[in-house]
């Protein structure tokens, strides 16, 4: 199973995949579909569904091996003036097109470290936010937090400001593999934090862990769950590490000798699976665990559970505005990306412009396949009839080719192929992003796949 299927594919937070994005779209094709948005189309009348947020913080003050976000590394907290001075324009150039108070549902703040900001930089940013849309009652606002830059006090702040929901990067509580991956922090600093977040009243708080690090073995990570299960956290984001030094340089400060090996990587994610089970946790799928109370477990058993840029969701399907430098938005049929860069960012803002530089359009079989694919990632099982119904097609036809190819995955017992659908299995969802990627028509035509991180 493993030699087979432990091969580089995409994690599908979007179908098609952001590496698919070109330069041909541009900021203006941007505004258009948010004037599209503004005027109501694809929309029943009176039923505009609220906006997601996502605002990108690309700072931090020391580098993490392991990262592949886009980050500045920098102990000048000063640069973080001409950043939200930046922020700003890019808020009020969507204001312009879409008016004041359009609601929103879903804010989330990442990067790079958003706790790199000050208190005040932070209420900057959310006072300016507040201003210009209408953050509804019961949403789901949420920021991404490094517990060795914050304090109960800090904590408190954030709930002052908003902010109903938590992510701490924990990563891994191993001292060796701390060291390296160059992002040390005590399992009692945490714990202290996780215990000031309830008291404060937090409605949820995740924690982030990555399995197949440098200098990890079972043993240690098995010390690692226990720890993080002691801990209760209300949802666990559990990620494969995805090794492509050529891509990202501060990998390259990572030994290849030092990495576990697949059959120790896999054994790991089991023994995830495993604990977090016997502990209480609904495995929501891929990447996330959630306690049977909290509201995505609800979610996924009630088949409402949806995946975008940010991983799995509560939330509708709905447009996301994308904030910040290399910022990914989706609005209506089409995905959008900030430049990745800061003075190109700095350069389109300056010059009172949306900062996209590429993204895509998508066509009448990229909205099928990605209905397909979603269904796959997020419910486990696809029914016929619900995507004939929605794109008026006979999906035996129109997939047969695909379907041929699901057959020995169906043999091999990660999925049953029944008269009226497929069922994802107990053991497909190891291999969940495999079978997606039979479906994933831009990647059957392109074999070149180093770009992607490992299925496991």
């Amino acid at each position: 199973m493993l030699s087979r299927f432990d091969v580089p594919g995409p994690r599908y937070t979007s179908y098609p995949t952001a590496d698919r994005f070109v330069e041909a779209y541009t900021a203006t094709d941007y505004e258009q579909a948010l004037r599209q948005r503004a005027a109501g189309v694809g929309a029943a009348a009176g039923s505009l569904a609220p906006l997601s947020i996502y605002v990108h913080v690309p700072f931090c003050e020391s580098v993490c091996y392991y990262c592949a976000c886009n980050k500045v590394i920098t102990r000048h907290h000063d640069r973080a003036t001409e950043y939200l001075d930046a922020l700003e324009t890019e808020i009020d150039l969507h204001v312009a097109v879409l008016g004041r108070e359009q609601a929103v549902s879903q804010l989330h703040f990442g990067g790079g470290s958003p706790t790199f900001l000050s208190d005040a930089e932070l209420e900057r940013v959310m006072n300016r936010l507040r201003s210009s849309f209408r953050l509804v009652p019961g949403g789901e606002y949420s920021i991404e937090v490094d517990p060795r830059t914050v304090d109960a006090e800090r904590l408190r702040h954030l709930a002052r400001l908003g902010f109903n929901r938590l992510s701490f990067g924990v990563q891994d509580f191993d001292p060796d593999v701390q060291k390296a991956v160059h992002r040390v922090q005590s399992y009692e600093s945490v714990a202290q934090l996780m215990t000031a977040a309830r008291q404060i009243g937090f409605d949820s708080i995740n924690v982030d862990l990555i399995y197949g690090l440098p200098r990890q073995t079972s043993e240690s990570f098995a010390r690692t769950l226990e720890q993080v299960q002691s801990l209760r956290p209300d949802r666990i984001a559990l990620y494969a590490y995805a090794h492509l030094p050529q891509r990202f340089k501060p990998q390259r400060r990572i030994a290849a000798a030092d990495l576990p090996p697949p059959v120790d990587k896999v054994g790991m994610l089991a023994a995830a699976i495993s604990s977090f089970s016997a502990a209480g946790y609904a495995y929501i799928g891929m990447d996330h665990f959630a306690l049977e109370t909290d509201a995505l477990a609800v979610a996924k058993r009630q088949g409402r559970l949806h995946r975008n840029f940010q991983g799995y969701s509560t939330q509708p399907d709905c447009d996301l505005i994308g904030l910040g430098v290399s910022a990914i938005g989706r609005v209506g049929p089409c995905y959008s990306q900030n430049a990745k860069t800061l003075d190109e960012y700095y350069d389109a803002l300056r010059q009172r412009q949306f900062p996209v530089n590429r993204g895509l359009a998508l066509e009448r079989d990229d909205l099928v396949r990605r209905a397909v694919i979603m269904a796959l990632m997020c419910q486990g099982r696809l029914v016929y009839e619900s995507i004939e119904a929605s794109y008026l097609l006979d999906f035996r036809r129109y997939f047969a080719t695909e379907l041929d190819r699901l057959a020995p995955l169906a043999e091999q017992g990660l999925l049953s192929l029944e008269d009226d659908g497929l069922q994802v299995t107990p053991l497909g969802w190891y291999f969940v992003r495999a079978i997606a990627m039979v479906f994933d028509r831009r990647l059957q035509a392109d074999r070149s796949r180093e770009r992607f991180s490992k299925v496991i």
